[in-house]
């Protein structure tokens, strides 16, 4: 997934989470050419808008607007993987293009209801929503970011910068916005060519928002590399403009690792640190570590006198982890470098666009991208209206078989099965797998059972309460939809000695069957208020750009009662006990987060010591145990003479307090050195400590 539109918390959230609905036809919709003036001034190409909502080029929904008399209405609707949100906005747009008053209504994505007003009167703005209130009497000229709209807010944005000198404006509740046009194009549909023009919109969120206007500024198109809203008529060019949108962000990207990635020219010694050794999970004495390329090639004592042409970085002390393994990714170029200053420096793909990913890949290996290594898996999804459309989707038992074939004549570790997939097909998949060295790992099918799935071959279950769903679903309830998260709330009810229980785990422990619990995910959706800042994000909320800062305060399931409430918190805690239990008898546990990794992956490994890790456990587990389990063991997760120069450095004692993951000052991947000081201000973020000094030959 596709980790961070933040504007857009719904969107967020159903892209990032969509490989974890499809439609074989496209309604066309009529747009009614009808010339409005929605204030005075400010004039639309049509009192009626339509647009098609597509996921990597399968629509599964629709946005619609109509402007009248200074107000617009906006109805946004889709669905994907069984989920998506459901909004009705209304905006009046003052004479000075800024919006006074603005209601947003609905669900979220995970059904979290919305109720959000926004008014200026006079010279007060005030406004409620997921959050809290607030009102202030701003000095000078500013917008409202809406924090639940639908993604056509960025044709309210954009009219208000436009009309500004600067193209930059202050915003409410806090934060700049800019826009900056990138290029203009034209496109083709069923009214012939015109011309569009690309802007970026920034400033607020971690990343810029791309999209497109026409020529008369009206709303064309909203593009990410997978998610598209398109003008009905002009879904023939989706594919195209999602093309655009990674070219775009690939730009930004690419000039950020040509300012900040040091690659140098001669050895690199870092000296006075100590090393995490994985096989004693302690710490060494303080040496210096001696880098050449892109691998280790030396450590020497602390004491040990520069050799000449050698850069020193001095490490004062502090500790070199090797790079960390986040397992449940779906990377994307949005969260590839953030990985980096995370000390993520591998990642396993869960799931993904397979051509998008192979050029990401590509890019990466070349030097053009920051990123992680990444360890592919092939994403195999059953066709039904609830599908998630990602990687391949198949008909058939023989198109599923099929499917596993043609990943393993490519660079993929493993296959994935998802939830629309029929369980009968899964004994026929897993026998071509293995038959291809292929391992198998996903979700459990709908209308089947972890048990059914451990039976057939399973390597790893993905997600935790895809297990536990089978000891409280009831026969014939549907996991492809919602009810695979809303049903968690039945946990508590679980008695802990109910024989079900126990064959599940011990059917794992003894079929050697691993799991990807990703815990953070399951804190975030079950432990996440509207008003209190999510648990996960306490440690660095203060660090983050403002649109993240609302977001981390908004729940993301509908917890509107007492009893929802005290359901989903103690459902946490079960799923913790399950945890405990599964480690207790030997079944593999593995770390992923399926939230983009980053700073979501030092919250998926503090949750662990919830289930009785140590901190030092979870540095081997994190780094060597999964290069083991991925069979790269005798390259990576360790930090020693010959291997490849993957590692972090941070000022205090992780095995002392795994907090101390939080503080990185510098990574190293593949030989590249990173200062995540440097990094975080691309994104808004304030850093967390500073770089080491860096001494160059011959100063």
């Amino acid at each position: 997934m596709q980790r961070f539109f933040l504007i857009f918390p719904i969107l967020a959230l159903t892209v990032m989470l969509s490989a974890c609905s499809e439609s074989d036809s496209t309604p066309k919709v009529a747009v009614e050419p009808v010339v409005a003036e929605v204030s005075p001034g400010v004039v639309v190409s049509s009192a009626k808008e339509s647009f098609s909502i597509l996921i990597a080029g399968t629509q599964v929904g629709q946005l619609e607007t109509v402007h009248k008399e200074g107000n617009t209405q906006v109805d946004y609707e889709y669905r994907n993987n069984g989920r998506g949100p459901t909004i009705t906005e209304s905006v009046a747009i003052g004479e000075n293009g800024l919006p006074t008053s603005w209601t947003v209504s609905g669900a979220s994505t995970f059904g979290n209801k919305i109720d959000e007003q926004f008014v200026l009167s006079g010279d007060e703005a005030s406004w409620k929503d997921a959050t809290g209130a607030g009102n202030t009497r701003p000095a000078e000229p500013s917008i409202y970011v809406a924090q639940d709209s639908s993604p056509y807010a960025v044709w309210i944005y954009a009219k208000a910068l436009l009309a500004d000198e600067d193209h930059s404006m202050p915003v409410l509740p806090g934060g700049t916005l800019r826009l900056d046009e990138i290029e203009t194009l034209t496109v083709t549909g069923e009214g012939g060519e015109i011309e569009v023009t690309s802007y970026a919109l920034s400033g607020i969120d971690l990343n810029p928002t791309y999209f497109l206007l026409d020529q008369d500024d009206a709303f064309f198109a909203f593009i990410t590399p997978r998610f598209a809203i398109v003008r009905k008529g002009f879904e023939a060019e989706e594919e195209r403009l999602r093309g655009l949108s990674t070219e775009y962000a690939a730009r930004r990207f690419e000039d950020i690792q040509k300012r900040l990635a040091r690659n140098f020219d001669g050895p690199v010694r870092i000296k006075n640190v100590r090393i995490f050794d994985p096989q004693t999970q302690a710490l060494t004495e303080p040496v210096s570590v001696v880098v050449a390329g892109n691998r280790i090639d030396n450590i020497l004592a602390a004491d040990s006198p520069l050799e000449a042409g050698e850069v020193e970085i001095d490490g004062a002390g502090g500790t070199l982890v090797a790079g960390f393994y986040e397992m449940h990714a779906h990377l994307g170029q949005n969260n590839a470098l953030l990985n980096i200053a995370a000390g993520v420096t591998s990642v396993r793909d869960m799931g993904n666009n397979n051509e998008v990913l192979t050029e990401l890949i590509s890019k990466i290996k070349s030097g053009r991208l920051a990123g992680p290594r990444v360890i592919r898996s092939g994403f195999i999804e059953g066709k039904s209206p609830y599908s998630s459309n990602n990687g391949m989707l198949v008909s058939s038992e023989e198109e599923a078989v099929a499917a596993v074939r043609s990943y393993a004549g490519g660079d993929f570790y493993q296959i994935k099965i998802y939830n629309s997939m029929n369980p009968d097909w899964v004994p026929a998949m897993i026998k071509e797998a293995r038959a291809n060295g292929l391992k198998v790992a996903g979700h459990v099918p709908a209308f089947s059972n972890a048990n059914a799935m451990i039976a057939a071959g399973y390597d790893e279950m993905t997600h935790i309460n895809q297990v536990m769903l089978g000891w409280v679903l009831e026969e014939g309830e549907d996991t492809r939809t919602l009810l695979r998260l809303t049903a968690l709330k039945r946990l508590p009810s679980l008695d802990d000695d109910d024989p079900a229980i126990a064959a599940t785990i011990d059917a794992m422990a003894a079929n050697n069957v691993a799991i990807d619990p990703t815990l953070a995910i399951h804190e975030r959706l079950m432990r996440s208020r509207n008003g209190t800042i999510s648990p996960g994000v306490v440690d660095y909320i203060d660090h983050m750009p403002v649109e993240f800062q609302r977001s981390a305060k908004t729940a993301w399931a509908d917890i509107s009662t007492p009893e929802d409430d005290k359901a989903y918190w103690e459902a946490f805690d079960k799923i913790i006990q399950t945890i405990s239990t599964m480690r207790e008898k030997g079944v593999q546990l593995i770390p992923g987060t399926d939230l983009g990794g980053s700073l979501n992956y030092h919250r998926e490994l503090e949750l662990y010591q919830l289930a009785g890790m140590t901190a030092p456990e979870i540095l081997k587990w994190a780094s060597y145990d999964m290069a083991a389990y991925v069979g790269q063991e005798s390259e990576l997760g360790s930090i020693e003479v010959g291997k490849l120069a993957d590692f972090f450095l941070i000022p205090g004692d992780p095995t002392a307090d795994l907090k101390a993951i939080k503080t990185i000052s510098m990574v190293v991947k593949d030989g590249t050195f990173y200062f995540p000081s440097e990094i975080y201000p691309e994104f808004g973020i304030r850093p967390f400590v500073d770089a080491p000094v860096v001494v160059q030959p011959g100063f």
